[in-house]
């Protein structure tokens, strides 16, 4: 196999011989891993070939051993951990070699090899060698492109390999980053290197960052490197800095006091761009982390503790010297730039909006005199700034302190709305739009709100980015003024009937822009959803209309030609759905005259749509709309709908889909009561082959325990018959656990499937309680009680899992109040949780529900 040739054609601009060598080289790689790396590795030292095909040999070495799903990445990693020894070494040796090329692409692709092979080998300790060897890579004397390239490898191992497995490894590293990103280094391009290194490093030299004299060291490095000719240099340094706040906040005070402040402040009115972005992205992080820290604090006053962490009051203490800044920044904005382009006058918006979270009303007279003074200025972009800086304090200063200012402020703000140009209005849009959402008292129904009404309905004839603004409104006013089922009217209910047209229009005419037309169908959706009684007609109306359109895109997929054609076709689909599904879900069971219609249009549509089509999903919440509106009548259309149903449980690769369908179960069970029965063996089948399958996301299995509680409460007592089947299944769950090293996915996922299990039993006790099955119980009875123990004990338990575990203990003395569960009832960790259910700080529904539990126990051990 000619590797060389093969690559050099997988960059061929002719297709067909890209796609030829594309497939050869992967043929390689999986029937021959071997030869395949040998080769390549050899491509890649090889210093006569040329640039771009050693570039490509690393990036295919790289790609052999990475892949985003972890199934994937796990069988790679394993295929190179079955490599013999001596090539792995041979293959190592070439990629650290290469290193000292002074062919720069080569080396850098070698560096991210030396990456991808390190989160291999590293956690497992193997390859000792290779960290030393990059640190003595940069050592003072050698030459420029070597250290490099070992600098670069060194921030890419820092970047893909998990912090414990380079702990030890810590010294070694930051003594070679911090040498390399020092201000007597000659090369730019090293210290750029290094700099970028030690970004990648901050994580995993915490122990470091506790020693006042090392932490100091470095940090005036960073400070140092702000301060280079380079701009590169410049960027990656408050990068570093960007990255230090947000994890080293707490140690900060002496160095903001000392040099950060004013560096920053500087750094944000550099001319060049990208430095002025990480400056302005520097005072973002601030804010979030002291919004964080007061929100941590606030908790812990709530639960009568004492709090962790203090806040330094950056914000309010370098306002009066960043605001002014911020505000002439968002005067920067490019006006050819693209709605998604990220600028200088974006980020400075961002940091404001944080500025105001942060320090509250304190921001609010000088952010009003800006305005004041650039409200009605001819140049635009001072109407524009001033508009936006009005719009980005309305969250975080009290809403009644901002209501006579933003009074004042309506008619302007309207009138802005027709300003001749789109940036002004764009952002007169969203300001009304964050009007509604935050400061909603301040529109008045009888004043204000038609008038807004009136200039939201025309804007929704304007540019699709203005389009997309005012549907944002009307949601927010949906939502805030709109009814529920207890409401016979609304303050927005007279403006249903011009909304509704106006959004259909749009849904008709609007250009395929800035999501303008799905943003039509959401705000139709969510005025559904808070729709009061009387408007109820007229969503009845739009039922009839969605339904017309869900039927003619039936005859519209023959017509489709583009993969952008079918991307827009299966969003129409899903916006007509997502409607349906609100329509339905509102109406409840007064949707019952039209949920024939509904369910054959739905099937139609399920049969129609191509396996991996994303409608499916919509379609399968539609029809759980209709399961939960319709209650015992789905009953009729189970048997046109299962073959549907047991397809997507199937579906092990499209774990939502599947999960939807679990979900559905759910909804028929509880819909149907016991004329669910003929059909669980089915269901019960389908559901013990997901929990078993090696393929299904584990995120799903949660749902699935939780499925067999509503099939039992669903059939009572028949469900004796999958009693023990289940409650093994249930106790093997239940050894699931996680260390003390955990990460949060894990501890969040093992919370959840306890949550599915004590769903299970609850549902399974329930539905056997005082019948003569119940006995059948006390053979599981220890097993329960010794998983809720662990449970009770896990301190990462939430709250919401406690209230669940409180109200199983109170059904299961419910279920044997004769005193069979006196001994279990009788254990300590039990009395402790009722009483925990009861403490101070508790939501009071737990409080309800331990109140009740209690009550049972002191029955069911007299």
């Amino acid at each position: 196999m000619d590797v060389g040739q093969l690559l050099s054609n997988s960059l061929s601009p002719d297709a067909g011989v890209r796609a030829n060598a594309t497939e050869q080289l992967e043929a390689a790689s999986r029937d021959h891993f071997d030869q395949y790396m040998s080769l390549l590795s050899q491509q890649l030292a090889n210093e006569q070939s040329p640039s771009h095909i050693r570039n490509a040999s690393g990036l295919a070495l790289k790609n052999a051993l990475s892949a985003k799903d972890i199934t994937r990445r796990a069988e790679a990693h394993q295929k190179w951990k079955n490599l013999p020894i001596d090539l792995r070494s041979q293959i190592k040796s070439a990629t650290l070699e290469t290193l000292g090329t002074n062919d720069s692409k080569a080396g850098q692709s070698a560096a991210q090899f030396l990456a991808a092979i390190s989160a291999v080998e590293l956690p497992s300790n193997e390859w000792p060698e290779l960290m030393p060897r990059l640190v003595e890579n940069v050592q003072i004397t050698n030459p420029e492109h070597i250290k490099q390239a070992s600098l670069q490898a060194i921030g890419y191992i820092c970047e893909v390999v998990e912090s414990d497995a380079l702990a030890a490894q810590s010294n070694a590293i930051l003594t070679a980053v911090v040498q390399g990103a020092r201000k007597d280094e000659p090369s730019p391009a090293v210290r750029l290197a290094a700099v970028s290194a030690l970004y990648d490093s901050l994580e995993f030299v915490r122990e470091n960052f506790e020693r006042e004299g090392e932490r100091n060291y470095i940090m005036q490095v960073v400070c140092e490197a702000t301060q280079a000719t380079e701009t590169p240099v410049q960027v990656a340094a408050f990068g570093c800095l960007v990255r230090i706040m947000q994890l080293y906040y707490d140690k900060m005070r002496f160095y903001m006091e000392k040099a950060l402040f004013g560096l920053t402040v500087l750094g944000m009115k550099h001319d060049d761009e990208q430095v002025a972005l990480q400056a302005v992205e520097f005072w973002s992080t601030v804010c979030e982390e002291e919004i964080e820290v007061a929100l941590d604090n606030q908790e812990a006053l709530e639960l009568g503790e004492r709090p962790e962490r203090e806040s330094f009051q950056f914000a309010k203490v370098a306002m009066p010297e960043v605001l002014p800044v911020l505000l002439q920044l968002l005067t920067k904005q490019d006006e050819d730039a693209d709605e998604d382009d990220w600028n200088v006058s974006m980020a400075a918006g961002t940091c404001l909006q944080l500025f105001a979270q942060c320090v509250e009303g304190q921001i609010v007279q000088p952010v009003l005199s800006f305005v004041e003074q650039n409200i009605r200025s001819s140049d635009w972009k001072f109407r524009e700034a001033s508009v936006m800086a009005f719009g980005s304090i309305l969250e975080g200063p009290e809403p009644e302190a901002l209501k006579p200012l933003i009074q004042q402020a309506f008619g302007i703000l309207l009138s802005l709305m027709s300003d001749p140009v789109l940036q002004v209005k764009d952002t007169t849009a969203w300001t009304l739009g964050r009007v509604s959402d935050f400061c909603i008292t301040a529109i008045s129904n009888d004043q204000h709100l038609p008038q807004l009404v009136q200039v939201i309905i025309q804007s929704l004839q304007d540019n699709p980015r203005i389009i997309s603004n005012a549907c944002w409104t009307i949601m927010n006013l949906a939502e805030q003024l709109g009814g529920s089922d207890e409401q016979p009217s609304a303050p927005i209910s007279p403006f249903y009937e011009p909304l509704f047209g106006a959004l259909l229009r749009v849904t008709e005419t609007a250009p395929h822009e800035n999501n303008a037309r799905t943003s039509a169908y959401e705000a139709l959706s969510t005025m559904v959803s808070h729709s009061a009684a009387d408007v109820l007609p007229m969503v009845s109306n739009l039922t009839n209309i969605v339904l017309q359109r869900l039927q003619q895109t039936g005859q519209m997929r023959a017509q489709i030609l583009s993969a952008d054609e079918k991307v827009q076709f299966e969003e129409l689909q899903g916006n007509l759905l997502s409607v349906l599904t609100s329509i339905t879900r509102r109406c409840g069971s007064d949707i019952s005259p039209v949920a024939d219609r509904i369910m054959t249009i739905l099937l139609e549509l399920e049969q129609s749509q191509p396996r991996q089509s994303v409608v499916h999903e919509d379609i399968f919440l539609a029809i759980s709309a209709i399961c939960n509106s319709v209650n015992g009548h789905f009953a009729v259309y189970l048997d046109s709908f299962a073959p549907f149903l047991y397809s997507a449980l199937q579906n092990h690769e499209e774990f939502t889909m599947c999960s939807i369908a679990i979900g559905l179960i759910g909804d028929i069970s509880r819909a149907l009561g016991d004329k669910v029965q003929p059909y669980c063996d089915n269901f019960m089948s389908a559901l013990l082959q997901n929990l078993q399958s090696p393929v299904l996301n584990r995120t799903v299995k949660p749902n699935i325990l939780s499925c067999f509680g509503d099939i039992a409460l669903a059939i009572n007592e028949n469900f004796a018959k999958y009693l023990d089947v289940v409650m093994q299944l249930l106790q093997q769950a239940s050894g699931v656990s996680y260390t003390s090293d955990a990460s949060f996915d894990m501890i969040d996922y093992v919370n959840a499937l306890r949550e599915g299990i004590v769903e299970a039993y609850t549902g399974i006790v329930q539905a056997l309680k005082g019948s003569p099955q119940s006995q059948a119980l006390a053979n599981h009875v220890q097993g329960m009680f010794t998983f809720l123990s662990v449970c009770h004990g896990d301190a990462e338990t939430p709250e919401r899992l406690r209230r669940a575990i409180i109200g199983l203990i109170g059904d299961l003395a419910e279920s044997f109040p004769q005193g069979q569960l006196k001994p279990f009832l009788q254990q300590d960790w039990v009395a402790e949780c009722l009483k925990m259910g009861r403490a101070r700080g508790v939501q009071q529904s737990t409080k309800e529900v331990a109140k009740w539990a209690n009550e049972h126990v002191k029955i069911a051990t007299r």
